[in-house]
């Protein structure tokens, strides 16, 4: 991953974490997920959301404004 991106969301619920994501991208804010789930067995490990470091303050506004869909 390059530089400047910062962990701004775990969840072990793919779709939580995929909603994070859209709510994010939806407001212009670029945002990736990292599944580290073992993969052969989905209850290990988590989904990640993220964003680039200069997007932070705009991203915890939009999440704090939605946090009801998340």
């Amino acid at each position: 991953m390059e530089k400047n991106w910062i962990k701004i969301f775990t969840s072990f619920n793919f779709y939580q974490s995929e909603i994070v994501k859209q709510m994010l991208t939806e407001h212009e804010i670029g945002a990736v997920l990292l599944n580290r789930q073992d993969s052969s067995h989905k209850a290990f490990g988590n989904i990640e959301v993220y964003i680039h470091e200069e997007d932070f303050s705009r991203a915890i506004e939009v999440m704090v404004l939605n946090q009801h869909s998340i």
